[in-house]
């Protein structure tokens, strides 16, 4: 980093922010040391702040022998994905990528008579993900994943709107689970 920049970066933020933008912009765990050397702050202040952000949700911790390490949590990379869908797309636009998703899924379950990309990989002994059914495969699995996304978006949006969610839609891809993968 530019010496300039990181002097007004250290000026214009606080420990916290300059914490909460290192660990924002990861995706692998990182110790407190290594978080604390990229926001410029010590490793006990990184690990004050970092316990503030696994108290909110935006960070999980684990262990690597004696050293605990520090990512963001699903919920929160999933949060901020739904946040930025939300301010490109309306919420009838998403509904109707839902609708769309949800036909593509059960056209797919019914022309390969399976009910999930795992039993249609475990039918056809797909090894090779450049084959034909290896890249529906892969499609069947983004649309899945972009589905729970979309159902998510559509929640936070109802919730930041009305402040309560008023119902959920529990016929996510068919196959009962309305756990959000991502």
């Amino acid at each position: 980093m530019n010496d300039v920049v990181e002097e007004e970066w250290i000026e214009e933020t606080t420990p916290f922010e300059r914490v909460y933008e290192v660990i924002s912009r990861v995706y692998d765990p990182l110790s407190a040391a290594q978080i604390a050397e990229r926001a410029r702050v010590s490793p006990t202040t990184a690990r004050k702040h970092l316990r503030t952000l696994e108290s909110a949700g935006e960070v999980t911790t684990s262990q690597n022998g004696q050293t605990t390490h520090y990512r963001r949590s699903e919920t929160a990379i999933v949060t901020e994905h739904a946040q930025s869908l939300l301010a490109e797309r309306t919420p009838e636009e998403i509904a109707s990528g839902i609708a769309d998703m949800k036909s593509q899924i059960q056209a797919w379950r019914e022309e390969y008579g399976v009910d999930s990309p795992e039993e249609f990989a475990r039918e056809l002994d797909i090894g090779d993900a450049d084959s034909d059914h290896g890249a529906l495969l892969t499609e069947w699995q983004t649309t899945r994943r972009n589905l729970a996304l979309a159902q998510a978006t559509l929640a936070i949006g109802e919730v930041s709107q009305t402040g309560h969610l008023t119902g959920t839609d529990t016929d996510d891809d068919g196959n009962g689970d309305t756990s959000i993968v991502v």
